[in-house]
């Protein structure tokens, strides 16, 4: 069958100035009709620009400069904008990663579905209506009629994901191309997102183009695989063939860095508890006037759990599931409404704000997003050096320590003059890891601390929080969705549901024999569970 989709030795230019001179160099990929492509690579692979170059969607500055786009025969390079506007939509369509800013805030979801129809038909209104209800129900989004007069942040994001894929079905295009449709989502969500994709592209029969950095979802979607890496496409194949002899050392290195769901043996802890929890919930109200319609959110309900000295329990579960409250409520960010935290028998819950300053320096916490929080006015060694200010200590002495905490999560020390911009995100949750190390605590509170990174550099912070944990002595809370992260870093583990504990234990038992419904359910989501099962590949000529 002759490809829909080619991309000619193309190549994109990007401003003078930078690391790189091209976001794509020579790439050569071809999609037939009724086929799934994955395109995988980390952040900064060209993955994404292949996208917008294929859309002629490229941020200002950035030029193709270079090569052909051939969609059914008509090089796209070569058409004016109104002739692009034709086959966009129409004969092209694109899922964003982040339905949230693609969709506007101000317009219901049903508006925007029918602004495709009104952009490129000429059908009337009550029939645009009809036509979107019926993608809504296609896309099998709760409630179509009620969703259609939803605002975006009325919607979950797995609902804003099917309203995305609703809009991009609209036209009914001969390609689709999903840019990391799922990178945001749960796993039980992921695996329905995927289920869609992969259910709707075989009954229409269209060419999907699909963006990932993930390779359990390659495993779980694609037909065929390309790997890129630095703007170049370093191989490419039929899936089986890439995931199970993957011949190029970046696609060993990526598929090895995938962590393994199986839990490694377990270590021999201490039975000494230095964080107990006993019941402790947090109940949220908004909304409502003069008390009318008040809606109340059970986000932490009745929570008892123990931490022993130098251990590692992960808090697992769905968005609104409690996690990130929960940890929030450790270190006091937030007041529990009741319940104890006993930090060394000291009850922390029933601390004052001036006692629990003083116990900060006991527990700290990792946040989720490095740069939201770091301050970028700030030089990254002030990041780390202010809690130690805080707490007494003079400012030369401050920035000394900080440099050799930089040294101590794998930084240069000469970094600590760099601001939060100039790093990799890896690099920015190391220096996280840095400012929440440097009043030496005895618990740290990391909320989704790799979420946002890619396999490798995941890989990488993971190694380094075990080593700081065996160094230090440290003993962690680790607050995760990501169950194969979970197996690796985690002694022990509370699963949680609509802001309860439904299942608890040792992670090996948890995980290898799971109790309740909902933990069966998280660890059946998962998207191709044999992949980075601790494979490692023998060395091959690289391709």
């Amino acid at each position: 069958m002759s490809p829909i989709l080619v991309l000619d030795d193309v190549s994109v230019r990007l401003p003078a100035g930078g690391d790189r001179s091209h976001a794509m160099a020579n790439v050569s990929l071809s999609l037939a009709a009724n086929e799934i492509l994955c395109v995988v690579g980390e952040s900064g692979s060209g993955k994404s620009m292949t996208a917008n170059a294929i859309m002629r969607l490229l941020p200002g500055g950035v030029a193709i400069d270079g090569g052909r786009i051939l969609f059914e025969g008509r090089d796209l390079c070569r058409l004016g904008e109104a002739q692009m506007r034709e086959v966009r939509g129409a004969g092209i369509a694109m899922i964003f990663q982040e339905p949230m800013t693609a969709l506007n805030p101000l317009r219901t979801i049903g508006d925007q579905i029918g602004e495709m129809f009104e952009l490129h038909t000429d059908l009337p209104a009550a029939e645009i209506a009809a036509r979107t209800l019926a993608l809504l129900e296609e896309v099998r989004i709760p409630d179509p009629a009620l969703a259609f007069r939803a605002y975006p942040h009325e919607l979950s994001g797995g609902q804003r994901q099917r309203a995305m894929i609703a809009m991009a079905l609209a036209l009914d295009p001969k390609v689709l191309i999903a840019d990391e449709p799922t990178t945001a989502l749960d796993v039980t969500t992921q695996a329905q997102i995927l289920k869609l994709i992969r259910d709707l592209q075989r009954r229409k029969g269209t060419a999907v183009l699909f963006i990932t950095h993930d390779f359990g979802v390659v495993a779980e979607i694609a037909d065929r695989v390309a790997v890129m890496r630095e703007g170049r496409v370093v191989e490419a194949g039929a899936t089986a063939a890439v995931l199970g002899e993957p011949r190029h050392a970046y696609t060993r290195q990526l598929i090895a860095a995938v962590p393994p769901l199986e839990a490694p043996p377990p270590r021999q802890l201490s039975g000494e508890p230095i964080l107990a929890l006993a019941h402790v919930s947090k109940t949220y109200r908004t909304g409502g006037f003069l008390g009318r319609g008040k809606r109340v959110t059970h986000a932490v309900r009745d929570v008892s759990l123990v931490l022993p000295r130098g251990a590692t329990l992960g808090i697992v579960g769905e968005s609104g599931s409690g996690k990130s409250t929960l940890a929030r409520c450790l270190v006091r960010l937030i007041d529990p409404e009741s319940g104890e935290i006993r930090l060394n028998g000291v009850d922390l819950a029933g601390l004052s704000r001036e006692e629990m300053r003083a116990a900060t320096r006991r527990i700290q916490m990792v946040f989720q997003d490095p740069f939201a929080s770091l301050n970028p006015r700030r030089k990254a060694g002030e990041a780390v050096a202010q809690g130690l200010v805080v707490h007494g200590m003079a400012r030369p002495q401050a920035l000394a320590r900080a440099r050799e905490l930089f040294g101590l999560v794998g930084l240069d020390p000469a970094a600590t003059e760099r601001y939060p911009h100039e790093f990799s995100g890896g690099q920015r949750q190391r220096i996280g890891l840095a400012r929440a190390l440097a009043l030496e605590p005895e618990v740290l509170v990391a909320d989704e601390p790799v979420s946002a990174l890619d396999v490798s550099v995941q890989a990488q912070v993971l190694k380094l929080l075990a080593e700081l944990r065996e160094r230090l002595g440290l003993s962690i809370v680790f607050i995760t969705h990501d169950l194969r992260v979970a197996a690796q870093v985690c002694d022990l583990v509370a699963v949680m549901q609509r802001g309860e504990v439904v299942e608890a234990g040792p992670i090996g038992a948890v995980f290898g024999a799971p109790q309740h419904p909902y933990t069966r359910e998280l660890l059946a989501s998962i998207p191709g569970r044999e992949i980075g099962a601790g494979r490692r590949f023998a060395e091959e000529p690289t391709a």
